[in-house]
């Protein structure tokens, strides 16, 4: 497998209305590889997807995409390249076979290869038996996996997925990220923006979390939690709970925490530390969940758990 990066983003800056909205990112992402991008709302990520595909090209640094300088050869690019936008881009009018092949033509695909791709992109997204139905007779799951199949049928060697199970169930989550991890094991790329950590943990090999224009952590999901929050989390909240804290932080027994409304957040060692108190005395009103660390906490951990709205 070649080593070089699929996709490689250095030193790059974009300002909008005198506010910096990028300042200095670098990342790289290569084949076999998934690279999520975190961050809260403002953050800057559907600008850097823009600036990666070269439809934004009022930016400084560099954006090398399949071996083409971005933006100068986006349009070269972008006809390796598959993307799952955020919303849903289907057209009505067409069944969920033409939704395929007629997409397929837009890349120069002969009509007979485009016929026979969609017929398999539907195997693989579980929707042959779906293949002449209008797409609006479909649930919101199958809608999603029917956008990772066209996605696909350029044969990309990169895809970028806007918030891909956004609004799906549980189950329906389960399987696009099944199909994901097949396309990775087939060594194709993905870059991945998402609000749901546990997607990220579960599909990232990399984890890049911007924040005010900034990458302010960079990692595997297991070396950022490590790193930054450490292996366990205890949250604590009940009618005594701010009593309680209060009394075993003057005498000693751990330090401050972090606390939100009225619940008491402990990580790392002190994390095991209270609940060792907590099982050794059991203190009325007081309730606990004790846990092993997550990137969730490591996202509100570095970016703050303040509603964002911008």
């Amino acid at each position: 497998m070649n080593n070089l990066p699929i996709l490689s983003v250095s030193h790059v800056f974009k300002s909008f209305s005198n506010s910096t909205v990028l300042d200095g990112i670098s990342f790289a992402l290569k084949a076999g590889q998934c690279l999520a991008l975190l961050g809260p709302n403002g953050a800057g990520k559907s600008t850097t997807i823009k600036i990666c595909l070269g439809l934004d090209d009022d930016f400084t640094g560099t954006v090398d995409l399949i071996g083409f300088s971005i933006p100068e050869f986006g349009h070269l690019a972008r006809q390796q390249v598959g993307v799952v936008p955020q919303f849903d881009s289907l057209d009505p009018d067409f069944t969920v076979f033409e939704n395929l092949n007629f997409f397929a033509r837009y890349f120069g695909i002969r009509s007979d290869e485009a016929a026979s791709r969609a017929r398999q992109l539907l195997d693989f997204a579980s929707l042959t038996s779906r293949s002449d139905e209008a797409v609006k007779a479909l649930s919101g799951g199958m809608r999603r996996r029917l956008m990772l199949a066209r996605s696909l049928v350029n044969n990309p060697k990169l895809i970028f997925l806007d918030e891909p199970t956004s609004s799906l169930d549980p189950h329906a989550r389960l399987i696009i990220w099944d199909r994901l991890k097949q396309l990775k094991q087939q060594g194709l790329a993905i870059f991945l923006t998402t609000h749901y950590m546990d997607e990220a943990e579960n599909l990232a090999d990399y984890v890049a979390i911007l924040d005010h224009g900034h990458i302010i952590a960079y990692g595997t999901p297991k070396d950022l939690i490590l790193s930054h929050v450490g292996e366990y989390v205890l949250k604590l909240w009940g009618e005594n709970a701010d009593m309680w804290v209060n009394k075993m932080v003057v005498q000693g027994k751990f330090s401050l925490c972090e606390r939100r409304d009225n619940n008491f957040y402990f990580s790392g060692q002190a994390a095991l530390r209270v609940n060792e108190i907590l099982h050794s005395i059991r203190p009325a009103g007081i309730e606990y969940l004790f846990r092993p660390a997550n990137l969730e906490d490591v996202f509100f951990s570095l970016t703050g758990r303040g509603l964002r709205d911008h």
